[in-house]
């Protein structure tokens, strides 16, 4: 089963619902991994995107949201975001609509196969790593192991 980790965000107003679907995303480059051997981002997860990229004045043309993986944590390696206005030269790049998602060859490794998810309830918000690479994750819920 795949472990779901969340990083939350601030309360954003007028979001509209939920929607868990998921997006058609299409790498940008050739040689680059299809959505199935890549990532997927659900409908929820691109609009909140959007938002993000518009709250900070980046061009969502040419900006997205940077998904990577660092060293450390309870369980051996976290998970990191970050918006950024452009893609570095060898990354992983997938668009869902007009919302992209970069990943370095690094990360992709351990990323390769999820889905990213946004869930805003009464209880929390935020993001959501389903990945099937991580076979455990520790109790914050904010890394995970292979």
């Amino acid at each position: 089963m795949a472990e779901m980790v969340t990083l939350g965000s601030k309360p954003e107003a007028n979001l509209g619902e939920r929607n868990d679907s998921v997006a058609s995303g299409q790498p940008q480059a050739e040689g680059q991994a299809t959505p199935a051997d890549g990532v997927q981002v659900t409908n929820s997860a691109a609009a909140r995107i959007r938002v993000l990229l518009a709250k900070e004045g980046i061009s969502p043309a040419e900006g997205g949201l940077r998904l990577g993986v660092i060293g450390g944590g309870c369980s051996g390696h976290s998970y990191s975001m970050r918006l950024e206005a452009r893609p570095r030269e060898r990354d992983h790049i997938f668009a869902f609509e007009d919302a992209r998602v970069f990943i370095d060859p690094k990360s992709f490794v351990f990323l390769k196969g999820m889905t990213l998810d946004y869930e805003e309830t009464l209880i929390r918000q935020g993001f959501n790593f389903i990945n099937p690479n991580a076979t455990r994750s520790c109790g914050c819920g904010t890394s995970f192991s292979t």
